[in-house]
């Protein structure tokens, strides 16, 4: 499993402040620093970042924004930590570049032009619809990531992704934005050419149109998260035909879209309730509000 390190001193930073007593304390916090993509010669985009893994970054972003086609073949990624830099090189010219360029400067802003490549990109792909969802699957992933190492246990502040097989967490990736640690693993499958049918893909936020476009621009079928859902992110899961599984905590789960992929082979009687450490003392709809 490629998984976070909660101990790189790259990734975190100590505060000095005081508690609810007045009394000083140290407290853990994660970093935030921008990187600045380019696709050949052609800026895209600056992020915020913990600054980990940002050629995943980089070919993930740009994948999930359709800016990258499955026919393009990179040729280089260069990454300069002191300008905070990555460029991203293909074979060929993109059919994005000239595109982003002419709209750049009619109107200064490409997010119209982006949106409408993604959704083009999001209609044309279709998802594996042999795949399957085993709830004994689901609780030993939940349980595996929820006990994981990670930035957000030692620090918090920070959103998680993992990319699964069956009951195996593979790549558990971890962001300031929870966009960013999905482009990670969307830019980790593309650099490994790792097949999606059968993969199943956890997020600790909320299941937004955005998180569900991303999953399904990296072609995969079942997405699970311990958070709620947004009207317009169910719209898109149903009309992708995309398993969208919320609300993961404990025995617990809501399926609002391709529940027919689930099997439900697990006893409920064995399956352990979420560690206490791991919930809010809140009511549900503020416990989701926190996420």
């Amino acid at each position: 499993m490629i998984k976070p390190d909660p101990d790189d001193p790259r990734l975190s930073a100590t505060v000095t402040g005081i508690d609810q007593t007045g009394t000083p304390i140290d407290v853990r916090v994660v970093t935030e620093r921008p990187l600045t993509l380019y696709l050949n010669s052609q800026e895209i985009v600056t992020m915020m970042t913990i600054g980990d893994h940002p050629d995943l970054l980089a070919v993930g972003y740009l994948r999930n924004q359709n800016m990258l086609r499955p026919d393009d073949r990179i040729t280089g990624i260069d990454y300069d930590d002191e300008l905070s830099v990555v460029v991203v090189r293909t074979e060929r010219a993109t059919d994005y570049e000239d595109k982003l360029r002419k709209k750049v400067r009619t109107s200064g802003c490409a997010q119209g032009t982006i949106f409408g490549d993604v959704m083009a990109g999001f209609d044309s792909i279709r998802l594996a619809q042999d795949a399957e969802l085993r709830t004994s699957w689901l609780y030993a992933l939940t349980k595996a990531i929820n006990l994981t190492p990670s930035l957000y246990l030692a620090a918090g502040a920070i959103h998680g992704s993992v990319l699964c097989r069956r009951d195996r967490p593979l790549v558990y990736m971890e962001d300031v934005g929870r966009h960013n640690a999905v482009d990670k693993i969307a830019g980790w499958m593309w650099l490994n050419d790792v097949s999606a049918d059968d993969k199943i893909f956890y997020t600790t936020g909320r299941l937004t149109s955005e998180m569900v476009i991303k999953t399904v621009m990296m072609g995969i079928p079942i997405l699970i998260s311990r958070s709620g859902f947004t009207a317009w992110g169910v719209e898109l899961a149903r009309r992708a035909g995309l398993t969208l599984v919320g609300r993961a905590r404990g025995r617990r789960f809501a399926a609002v879209a391709g529940a027919e992929r689930i099997v439900f082979d697990a006893d409920l009687e064995s399956v352990e309730e979420e560690p206490s450490r791991l919930r809010r003392k809140s009511s549900p709809g503020r416990e989701e509000a926190a996420e």
